[in-house]
């Protein structure tokens, strides 16, 4: 079994309450954990079989990602919705992706993959909800995706019953029957899910919005995830519009609606979380319900800024997320970050640490998405999953702190990423991947879709 030495890197972010210093000397990893962190001068306390030469990177613990759309790398930067906020985004690209076949989904979701991994993200979450004929299989497609690159991932088997006919947004030839719904999402806890401490893939139920779906799939996805032990996912609390249609359609603010099928407690996480008031966020807190924080599509579709601060100092598991790459247009979790940071000190100042918006993108990620016991920090008996950056671009030059330089700097793509204790991307590149092959097959898809 091998044992690796990365080697007195030239900074590490921990995201853990150690003593400063504590892994200057670098990490040691075997059998996908680490199992040794090193002070600057000491060397490992067994023999190692490879040593890797960190000191020109800087070590963040991998990154996570936990909220993304796949399947929207096929229609990023697309004129129609280009300058539209997120009722009209949605109503105009719901008819493309009602066009979604399983050959697209899967170059869709292995470019989405890809430009994660190249960005340090080593743990994804997906929240597919988009199922037309011929597409059952979509969330299979999406496992062999995330094993064929050596991530782990969260995938939720998100689901759509409420249709123009009745009231909802999106068209009838996206929705879907409860009792389908409820089946599969059966089937692939049964077949996916794993609760092991190195699981690659956990399956979550996602119905996917209040617009979308009705109180009775709500409800009844909570009652299948308790009895099965899995966690549960949905946008809210993203536009004043959701807002007002809460209002209509149940007589409810958003948060009231959650408790009132079930939904407000530590097995949650929801998407955006934008538009709560102090009383809201307090409930949140104490419930532990997670919320992972879009900046740039919040940006993107003018949607407004969540309060991150008040809801990680009232007790919520905050955490990361790219969303999809059709109101991000991009699937870059170092990027998000940066923009995290620069949205949340335009809310509250100046003096939102760096290190805290990293701590969103690793051991707050983990936190939301229930696996902070794992991943998400360097600590000893963690998963050996780890994101190493260099400072040598023309961007980095004249820069002094290596780990304000990363997020402060803009670095967009990590030099060598582990996953496991296994390199996932070395030289800035995924071995194995043919991406020049992949952009093209890509491209192509993507231009068949939007043509119909």
């Amino acid at each position: 079994m091998a044992r690796v030495w990365i080697k007195n890197p030239a900074a590490v972010f921990t995201a853990a309450d150690h003593a400063p210093g504590a892994a200057d000397g670098g990490i040691v990893v075997e059998g996908g954990r680490i199992v040794e962190l090193l002070r600057s001068g000491a060397t490992p306390s067994k023999p190692v079989s490879e040593v890797f030469d960190a000191a020109n990177h800087v070590v963040l613990p991998g990154l996570i990602n936990t909220h993304h759309h796949f399947f929207q790398t096929l229609t990023r930067a697309w004129a129609p919705v280009a300058d539209a906020k997120l009722f009209p985004w949605l109503q105009g690209l719901y008819p493309v992706w009602a066009r979604l076949t399983p050959e697209s989904l899967e170059l869709a979701v292995t470019v989405a993959l890809a430009e994660l991994l190249l960005s340090g993200c080593t743990t994804a979450a997906d929240h597919h909800y988009v199922f037309p004929e011929g597409l059952d299989e979509a969330i299979d497609l999406e496992v062999e995706a995330v094993r064929r690159l050596g991530m782990r991932a969260t995938l939720t088997r998100g689901s759509m019953t409420l249709g123009q006919r009745d009231g909802g947004l999106p068209p009838q030839s996206v929705v879907q029957d409860g009792d389908v719904i409820l089946a599969d999402s059966e089937r692939l806890i049964d077949r996916y899910h794993s609760t092991e401490p190195d699981a690659d893939v956990h399956i979550a139920l996602a119905p996917c919005s209040p617009f979308s779906v009705t109180r009775e799939i709500m409800s009844e996805s909570a009652e299948l995830a308790a009895r099965r032990g899995v966690r549960l996912h949905t946008h809210l609390a993203e536009t004043l519009d959701e807002e007002e249609f809460c209002r209509e359609r149940f007589g409810l603010r958003t948060v009231d609606y959650l408790e009132s099928v079930g939904w407000l407690g530590p097995q949650s996480w929801l998407g955006h979380g934008i538009h709560f008031d102090e009383q809201e966020i307090a409930r949140l807190g104490a419930a532990g319900t997670g919320v992972a924080h879009c900046p740039t599509s919040n940006m993107r579709l003018a949607s407004g800024i969540a309060r991150a601060i008040e809801l990680e100092d009232a007790g919520v598991p905050v955490g990361l997320g790219v969303d999809g790459s059709a109101s991000n247009d991009s699937s870059n979790l170092i990027q998000e970050v940066r923009q995290a940071l620069y949205l949340q000190r335009l809310r509250y100042g100046a003096d939102v640490p760096v290190t805290r918006a990293l701590g969103w993108a690793t051991l707050g990620s983990a936190r939301a998405l229930g696996r902070d016991g794992e991943l998400g920090s360097i600590e000893l008996g963690k998963q050996a999953d780890l994101a190493l950056f260099t400072l040598d671009e023309l961007r980095f030059s004249g820069s002094h702190d290596p780990i304000a330089a990363l997020v402060l700097c803009g670095a967009d793509r990590a030099d060598r990423v582990m996953v496991g204790g296994e390199w996932r991307v070395v030289d800035g590149r995924i071995p194995g991947l043919d991406l020049d092959g992949l952009i093209s097959a890509h491209s192509k898809a993507a231009r068949r879709l939007v043509l119909g």
